[in-house]
């Protein structure tokens, strides 16, 4: 049967579908039920994959998809609040390292969600998902020169969200 196959799909590429919509709806709970659904799409969709792009990049679509199907339903214009801390910790930090990037991260987060979502979701795939210009241009559907652009001006974005909130030390780039 085909329940082997997309088990072993779930399990290589759940973790990183769900960081990506969690990342685009800072929530973790709807994250969850996104992810799952992007899981439940693929199996139904599996006739449509014709191999063109990377099996990720696909998930990605379709949790995307979903992503901003999201917002059109909700009439949601801002993004939902961050009202969870990233769950994992790296064990090799002291207490007060890991408080004071769990600080960091937050405002992070709060200074992404203010950024329209052309530029979150550029500085999601290329600056926290590690994307390539090309990979994140072949994702969006869009030229390499509007990534480099949007790249750019999400950044320049973000640094003056950060620098108002008085937390911008120049480290973001």
């Amino acid at each position: 049967m085909m329940q082997e196959p997309f088990k072993k799909l779930y399990i290589s590429h759940s973790d990183g579908i769900y960081k990506y919509i969690f990342f685009m709806v800072n929530n973790k709970e709807l994250a969850e039920d996104l992810t799952q659904e992007t899981f439940f799409k693929a199996i139904k969709q599996f006739q449509t994959f014709r191999n063109e792009a990377a099996v990720t990049t696909w998930l990605k679509r379709i949790a995307r998809n979903l992503v901003y199907d999201h917002y059109r339903k909700k009439r949601l214009i801002q993004f939902l609040p961050l009202t969870h801390k990233m769950d994992y910790q790296d064990d090799t930090q002291t207490p007060m390292e890991v408080v004071e990037t769990g600080e960091e991260m937050v405002i992070l987060y709060g200074a992404l969600r203010k950024l329209k979502i052309s530029h979150r979701e550029t500085i999601v795939l290329r600056k926290i998902e590690g994307l390539s210009v090309k990979e994140t241009a072949q994702f969006l559907e869009c030229t390499e020169a509007k990534v480099k652009n949007n790249t750019v001006r999400a950044i320049a974005a973000l640094q003056k969200i950060l620098q108002e909130g008085g937390h911008d030390d120049g480290s973001f780039r």
